[in-house]
Formats: C-alpha cells, structure tokens, sequence
C-alpha cells in the first residue's frame, strides 16, 4: 500500500510517494519516487501536474489541493482545522445501515442534532452538558452551538410518537429473519425527579435509585433492533411481556426468535410466549436455571448415558455433549429440550471448587475464630470448638455441600418451541452475548452508566440517543471483529487514530489532509472511501 513520505533535502521538504517491499532476504525495503515539495512560504504541499493527473483517473484527486489555487499567509491564519475522520466515520456507518434514512423519516426536524449528541458520546466519556466544545473542534452536520440549555431542550423534544416511529423504520431495514437476544440492564440515578428511578437489584451494587433497560439485538448483524425502559423495581421476568407487546405493536409481526438468559425463565413467562395472540406463539430459546425442577429433572434423567461419542456435537472446536428430547410443557404443548454436558467444563469447575475449599480450610485451620465470621468459611467448612486441639477448634468440609454444588457442574438445560437441533439451539444461545457486549457499550462507554439529567422525558430522550449510539458502536465492533483489527487496535484507539485526520477550511474552501497508512487502512476495512 502507498503512503507519502516528507524528506527535508538542504532548505527544501519534498514530497515522495512509497511503496514497501520485502527482499529475497526477507527484509523490509522501500521503494520511493518524488510528487511534489513543500511551499517554504505557504507551509501547502504542491504536486507535480503528472501526479495529480494520475490521482484525478483513479478517482484520488479530492483529496488534494490543486496547484494552481494560491493563499495568503493571511487566508492560512484566518482558517479553521477541525477533526475530520470520526465523523467520516460515524456518517458513513448510518448511511450504509440505514440509520440516516429511519432518523430522517422519524425526526426530520432534529435528526441531525440526535445524530451528533451520539457521535458525541461515542468520542468522548464526558457528559452531554460538554457537547459544545466537542463539536467547535469536530467536524459535523449544521447543528449549530450545542449548549448545554439547547441540549436539555433537545431530550425532551423528541415524543414517544417519533421514537416510535423510528424503531418501526429501523427495524423495517433490519427484519432479516434473523434470531434477536434479549436482555436487561440497569442505569442508576442521582435524581429525585424521575418517576422511573425506584429502588431495585442492581449488578453494579450501586447505593442509588434506577432504571431497567430491556433491549432486543440482532444476532447475526449484531445490532441493536429496540429497546423499552422500566422502573427500577421491576425484576427480568416482568418486563419480558411488556417489551415483547410494544415490540409487536410496533414492527406488526412476530417473525422472530427470542434468545434469552435463565434470568427472563418462569412458567409464566413461557405460558405467555406459548399463547396465540394472533400472530402464533411467540418463538423463543431460554435457558432454564438448576433451581427448576424441570432442568434437575433433565439433567437427572440423562446423567448415566449422556457421556458417549454418539451425544457428541463440536462448536467453534469445543466439544461436548448434547441430546434433545420432545417433553410435554402441559397438557396442549410440548418443547424441544436441549440437555448439554461439558466434561472438560466440569472438570474446571470442581478444580476451582476443590482449591477454593482447601484454601479455606488452610486459613481456617490458622486463625479459626476470624473464620467463624466469614461466610464462605461457614458455607463449606464445619468449624467446632475442641479441646482436643492445640488452636481449640476442628476443620472439617462439609462434603454433602461440595457434591450438591457440582450435582450440575458442566450442564446446562435450553428449551424451545421452534429450535429442534441442539447443536443449533447451543450455537445460537452463545452468539446471545451480543446483548451483554452491547449493554457494556451502552453503559461503560456512552454515558449511560450514570443519568444526570432531571426528568422522566429527559430521561427517555438520553436513553434514545444512547440507543442510536449503540447501533454506530455495534457497527464498529463487528467490523472490527470481522477484519481482526482488535489484534491492533482496541476500538478508542482506532477512533483515537481517525480523529488525527483534518479538514480545514481556507476561504470557502475544503482541504482534507492526506490519509496516513493507518487511517487508509481503517477506512478500507470499513468500506469507506474518502469520497463519499
């Protein structure tokens, strides 16, 4: 790949266009060939006229100034440089998406300033109040000076309706039948205003108030297809109907597979997506927690001939044990139950376990009264007080503990009413960490881990915004997956990397800074090409 080289010769800086190589030994060389000197007096780069004629057939040209254009010292000091590729980035990834197109259809008024308050949360971990000063140095749609009053305006103009109407266009360029993940994450909230904010379980053991996020996500183009919000209170397995509903009443069909963790598993919920509401039952996968009878059935039922060559599948290289059995969920339907056991997962476990107990019983046995307060100690270990022993105490493991607890080491139970085929059903009940990565994304790197803002709208407006960012990161990710660039990059560095790449502006005109190798590469990556 060529990439421009500026070499400083006695007074002068000249221009060369370089190729590398490798040797018959092996080593790296370099071919070069002059294109044009640095201006002494402007600081431009002028090119020699074969050159830009070569760039204007390949399509290239735009990316350079011609020669023939002239400005002053005073026209360069008068210019304004702005960071350029992120936002080359962002524009092109919604465009090919169909983003644009579903925001423009649904917020034609505000669309741009929605689509720049997510580019901004991509680029930056700050807070939307410092939107203004982000985007004077980026480049970006005319939305003007973004303050810090303009944006709280913005959050809460957007109305249920447009949001609605969004979510029903967007999913009209993603309906591919494809399976969607399901799952539900948490924000908390140092407002008192928000009717939403109530107290409630919250992963991050966080002491404050907040709210439920349920999101559907596309598994095999990896993006975000809707998302509902929920008062802090309410647990997984409640909010599984209300999202599936709105989700129907908005797309108007149900031609999709639901893929869930064992969080969303209750009778009622499967009784629900069983029901024929119209549209035919819901069609879903779910893992089944060990505290169901049904799943310790399973696995009981299985457990002395599952092991064999003939139960074996292979996924990704990783081998273990599967079989599928038709069991009657009540008396009208019956589900595909997938029985799954890893030896080498079990083995892992009961390792872990082992040394974590002997561990235990080591400090135990050393200092026993601080281990009688310690809850893990009491959980596996039998501690008595003994005269017999010089430290006053006996050790003992509770061995009935230890074999309850790898009773389902290596198992695990899904079901389903339309996935037959358990190497199948396993496959794509892995690729159901989109969500959790998209959830990650969505909290840890745009913002929405913590909400400052002030009312149930506000509120609503940041969380959609943070959706439309979570679909360009999405973008991103899978590219960046499906190309190994993250064996380079982590996904801050190669925005880091684009943000080096500027615009400036010199009387009305714009001039683009020629790519360096690693930004050519990125943009070939993606597919996109500094013309568009």
């Amino acid at each position: 790949m060529s990439y421009e080289v500026i070499q400083k010769v006695g007074q002068y800086q000249y221009i060369y266009l370089a190729d590398g190589y490798r040797n018959k030994d092996g080593q790296v060389r370099q071919k070069r060939r002059p294109i044009g000197k640095i201006d002494p007096k402007t600081g431009r780069k002028v090119y020699k006229p074969e050159y830009l004629e070569e760039l204007h057939l390949s399509g290239k040209a735009t990316e350079i100034l011609p020669t023939e254009k002239v400005f002053s010292i005073e026209d360069i000091r008068k210019s304004s440089i702005r960071s350029y590729g992120q936002f080359h980035l962002y524009r092109s990834i919604a465009e090919k998406t169909g983003l644009t197109a579903a925001l423009k259809q649904s917020i034609p008024d505000l669309w741009q300033e929605v689509f720049m308050l997510a580019c901004f949360m991509i680029s930056t971990s700050d807070p939307l109040m410092y939107c203004s000063e982000w985007i004077s140095g980026a480049e970006s749609y005319p939305v003007g000076s973004m303050t810090s009053q303009r944006i709280s305006e913005l959050l809460i103009s957007v109305t249920d309706k447009q949001k609605n109407d969004f979510y029903q266009h967007w999913y009209a360029v993603n309906s591919e039948n494809e399976c969607l993940a399901l799952d539900i994450t948490s924000a908390s909230s140092y407002s008192e205003l928000v009717d939403d904010v109530e107290w409630g379980y919250n992963s991050d053991h966080d002491n404050l108030p907040q709210v439920n996020i349920c999101m559907l996500m596309g598994e095999s183009r990896r993006l975000p297809i809707y998302q509902s919000m929920y008062s802090g209170s309410q647990k997984d397995v409640h909010t599984l109907t209300n999202t599936l509903t709105q989700f129907e009443a908005i797309t108007g069909n149900r031609a999709i597979t639901v893929v869930m963790d064992k969080g969303f598993f209750s009778t009622r919920n499967i009784n629900y997506m069983l029901k024929d509401t119209g549209n035919g039952p819901v069609r879903f996968l779910i893992s089944v927690p060990f505290t169901s009878a049904f799943a310790k059935k399973q696995v009981e039922g299985e457990r002395k001939d599952i092991d064999s060559v003939e139960n074996t599948i292979v996924i990704n290289g990783n081998s273990m044990r599967a079989v599928t059995k038709e069991r009657s969920w009540d008396t009208q339907n019956k589900l595909y139950t997938h029985i799954y056991y890893s030896a080498k997962k079990a083995l892992g476990i009961r390792e872990d376990l082992y040394a974590t107990v002997a561990d235990l019983r080591q400090k135990a046995t050393e200092d026993p009264e601080k281990s009688l307060d310690d809850e893990e100690c009491q959980k596996y270990l039998l501690i008595r007080k003994s005269d017999k022993q010089d430290n006053g105490y006996t050790v003992n493991i509770r061995t009935d503990v230890i074999e309850k607890c790898l009773q389902t080491a290596g198992w695990v139970v899904l079901i389903s009413n339309d996935i037959s085929d358990a190497k199948k059903a396993m496959s794509i009940y892995r690729d159901k960490d989109v969500v959790e990565k998209g959830f990650l994304r969505l909290k840890n790197s745009i913002d929405l881990g913590r909400l400052r803002v002030h009312s149930d709208k506000a509120v609503q407006g940041k969380f959609f915004i943070g959706f439309v960012a979570s679909v360009i990161m999405s973008s991103i990710n899978k590219v960046m997956t499906d190309k190994d660039l993250y064996r380079k990059y982590t996904m801050k560095e190669l925005l880091r990397t684009l943000t080096k790449l500027r615009i400036q502006e010199i009387n009305d005109h714009s001039i683009i800074t020629p790519l360096t190798k690693e930004q050519r590469m990125i943009f070939e990556s993606f597919g996109i090409s500094m013309t568009e």
